[in-house]
């Protein structure tokens, strides 16, 4: 019997993996903060109720519509799922932007974090409401300026951990 080895392909054989794990991390948590910042600054009693119901509309992907009536009200199965899948979903979003930009300086590298991160935008509030309906509630300039800082901070922080 002959064996095959595989070779990884050269943009994820440079791809430093603890760094794409923690830019996913951090960028998440850095777009998370901004959007309550943003919430809290121009919105109107919009903390908690605005993080209630958008953790509502993330868990509702897994757990099923029957979470989205109201009150959006702190539940905290409903806060964990709705932490865990922008979690992975960041991950996952850092590993594809880190093949893209490995190669690239840092201001090339913020320019196409923020191009990235509008492309999730469009693909979130225009896509992904094909099978989830709901989230289209929350298409607003809040959510497109914090997208645009996920890419950003998404692309800064891979870029700052290979340094």
């Amino acid at each position: 019997m002959v064996e095959r080895s595989v070779s990884p392909s050269p943009a994820t054989k440079s791809l430093n993996w603890r760094a794409v794990i923690a830019a996913g991390m951090i960028a998440g948590i850095v777009a998370t903060g901004v959007q309550i910042v943003l919430w809290g600054l121009f919105l109107d009693d919009a903390l908690p109720w605005n993080l209630y119901r958008d953790a509502r509309f993330t868990a509702a992907m897994l757990m099923g519509p029957e979470v989205l009536p109201p009150p959006s009200t702190l539940d905290w199965t409903v806060m964990a799922v709705a932490t865990s899948i922008p979690f992975m979903l960041s991950i996952a979003h850092s590993l594809v932007l880190a093949c893209l930009i490995s190669r690239l300086g840092m201001m090339l590298s913020l320019t196409m974090g923020l191009i990235y991160g509008l492309g999730i935008y469009v693909v979130n509030m225009y896509g992904v409401t094909f099978i989830f309906a709901w989230c289209s509630e929350v298409r607003d300039w809040i959510t497109v300026a914090t997208h645009a800082v996920f890419g950003l901070s998404l692309a800064g922080t891979y870029k700052m951990l290979v340094r």
